[in-house]
């Protein structure tokens, strides 16, 4: 037997015991903060290294703003500005109960409408039911301005089916019009819905029939089961889209400024913003960021009293064919007329988009038709300079949501440390806000410089547009990603780093391209929420920055009609454009669907 003479390593010498190059200390620090590196979220203090400016861009963009419009708020008569809503009269107490009088009846007439909706076409097959589920989520396509003017072109006094009417009975004033809250109601209805009909839908379909039929096998009615058995499962679903539709009827801006509603509070803070009275505007703000944020906890509080899971291991409901001939010729022309309803205000956008500026008068529709409108939109550059401004503002917004949304979702979901809760609440906080708040808090926060704005002056600048965005928007990204980690087995990751990889490399290659779809799901809603935005943008906008949306709104002032239709058809395309990219991202639908839950 022959002897292998055996090495040693040492250092300052090779692998094979042969005298090698000594390693500097540098090397050696080096080295040791490269296998630390490597160990990535095993490290104590990693964590935090990622953290702390996800926290700090948190706090300098959400929470410092927030604390910015109190201070406002106090700093000039401010016992007088909050007394003002708790005395019994005034403009004040007012406006914070129509707003909450109209959220209320919100939620209540979407669900509804959301509900039956879902029960129909989930439940039941009947002729039209395909087409009404393929075009029953066109009101989502619609931005919030649009879908409020496409509802005032349609329905106010002067729109066009109360002339219509009017011109066919041959009366003196328009029929059935719509104004004041009546009519913000109906545009909440239309466009809100959809957060009923979701949530309501994928519950029904994932519940177990056994137990309703149990239910009915033990005597009970149909008025009993829905009480007892249906509506308690569909609990979690009915919560989730009420909390959505109370938040968005309060954030609202549009219907009430369309229709006339002057006394909610988004308009009052408009109004005293315009009027430079911004300590008044900031109390506005601070009561209803309050009201959001107080509601919102007390609607997940009542979501996890109980538990409403179901222990049966039934199959998915079957739908109900309809046999009655009276029934199927009923539900026909029922499908037909909600086609109507439902294409009615896009159409309605599209055929305005092509009249005369100035041409429709009292008419019941345009009697002038060009295309001149869009040519001026492509071909004069202060036409098209909206466009540009709302694809370069929502650009920047949605990458800088990407890259924080991401980190910030990974650090709740990934890592384990200190105020982690803190930084989820931090982002529930930025979409618990309504648009007008967030302007309201950047105003208050940038009017001067300080160290969150490298000592500039933000306010009546180009970069308080996307900073507004982005606060808006993060959200969206945030549960995207959220929902898209949530899928993916975190020993995928694990085995990457086992293998030599860093954490930034199994990052990179391993988690991020997993979750891609999903992140990308996020970014496409993002960046269509930031052409449509028109709340937090009327109030901070300048000549230069003036956004799509905003240029909608100036044309409608100054009569030029087909024009601002234009440019809102421009915006219905490009949504329609994006929804169908992001359908076609596989394995992104469902986190895009978790995304905009969280809209606000």
């Amino acid at each position: 037997m022959t002897a292998t003479p055996t090495t040693s390593t040492s250092p300052g010498t090779g692998l094979t015991g042969a005298p090698g190059p000594a390693r500097s200390r540098r090397d050696e620090g080096r080295s040791r903060f490269t296998d630390r590196f490597r160990g990535g979220t095993s490290s104590n203090w990693f964590p935090y290294v990622l953290v702390l400016p996800l926290a700090l861009v948190l706090w300098g963009y959400v929470v410092q703003p927030m604390l910015a419009t109190f201070l406002e708020s106090v700093n000039t008569d401010g016992a007088d500005n909050y007394t003002s809503f708790l005395s019994g009269d005034g403009v004040a107490r007012s406006s914070l109960v129509t707003s909450l009088v109209i959220s209320a009846a919100s939620v209540l007439l979407c669900g509804i409408v959301g509900v039956a909706m879902a029960f129909l076409l989930k439940r039941f097959s009947f002729p039209g039911r395909k087409l009404i589920e393929a075009i029953i989520l066109v009101p989502a396509a619609l931005p919030p301005l649009i879908g409020a003017i496409s509802f005032q072109l349609l329905y106010s006094e002067t729109g066009i089916l109360p002339r219509g009417l009017q011109q066919l009975f041959g009366t003196e004033s328009p029929v059935l019009p719509f104004s004041g809250i009546a009519g913000v109601l109906i545009v909440h209805t239309f466009t809100m819905y959809p957060f009923f009909y979701l949530s309501a839908s994928a519950a029904l379909a994932g519940m177990d029939p056994s137990v309703e039929e149990a239910a009915y096998n033990l005597g009970a009615g149909r008025v009993r089961v829905w009480r007892t058995v249906l509506l308690p499962m569909l609990t979690p679903a009915l919560v989730s889209a009420s909390l959505l539709v109370f938040m968005t009827s309060l954030a609202s801006y549009t219907a009430p400024l369309l229709f006339g509603v002057d006394q909610t509070m988004t308009m009052q803070i408009y109004i005293n913003r315009t009027n430079g009275d911004l300590p008044m505007a900031s109390t506005y703000a601070s009561v209803l960021g309050v009201v959001s944020v107080l509601f919102l906890l007390g609607m997940r509080w009542y979501e996890g009293r109980r538990s409403y899971r179901s222990q049966s291991k039934g199959v998915a409901a079957h739908r109900r064919e309809v046999t009655n001939p009276f029934g199927r010729w009923l539900a026909l022309a029922g499908s037909l007329l909600a086609t109507v309803v439902l294409l009615a205000p896009v159409a309605t956008i599209a055929l305005v988009a092509f009249s005369a500026d100035g041409s429709w008068t009292t008419e019941v529709v345009p009697s002038a038709y060009t295309t001149e409108n869009f040519k001026t939109i492509f071909t004069e550059p202060k036409a098209f300079e909206p466009i540009l401004n709302s694809l370069q503002m929502s650009l920047l917004a949605t990458v800088a949501c990407v890259v924080f949304g991401v980190l910030i979702a990974y650090a709740v979901r990934r890592l384990r440390f200190f105020g982690r809760g803190l930084l989820d609440v931090a982002v529930m906080l930025a979409w618990a806000l309504p648009g007008t708040v967030v302007a309201i808090n950047l105003i208050s926060a940038f009017s001067t410089g300080n160290a969150f704005s490298f000592g500039q002056v933000l306010v009546g600048t180009f970069w308080i547009m996307p900073l507004a965005y982005f606060v808006r928007f993060l959200p969206l990204v945030f549960r995207s990603s959220n929902a898209a980690l949530a899928q993916l087995d975190p020993s995928l990751e694990e085995a990457a780093r086992n293998l030599g990889a860093s954490w930034w490399r199994a990052f990179r290659t391993v988690t991020l391209r997993l979750m891609l779809p999903g992140v990308l799901a996020g970014a496409l809603l993002a960046f269509v929420n930031g052409v449509g935005e028109f709340v937090a943008s009327v109030l901070i906008y300048t000549s230069s920055t003036a956004p799509i949306s905003v240029e909608i709104n100036n044309r409608m002032y100054s009569f030029e009609i087909g024009t601002a239709a234009a440019y809102g058809m421009l915006q219905v395309v490009l949504i329609f454009v994006v929804m169908v990219v992001s359908g076609r991202l596989e394995g992104g639908n469902r986190s895009a669907k978790e995304a905009a839950k969280w809209t606000n």
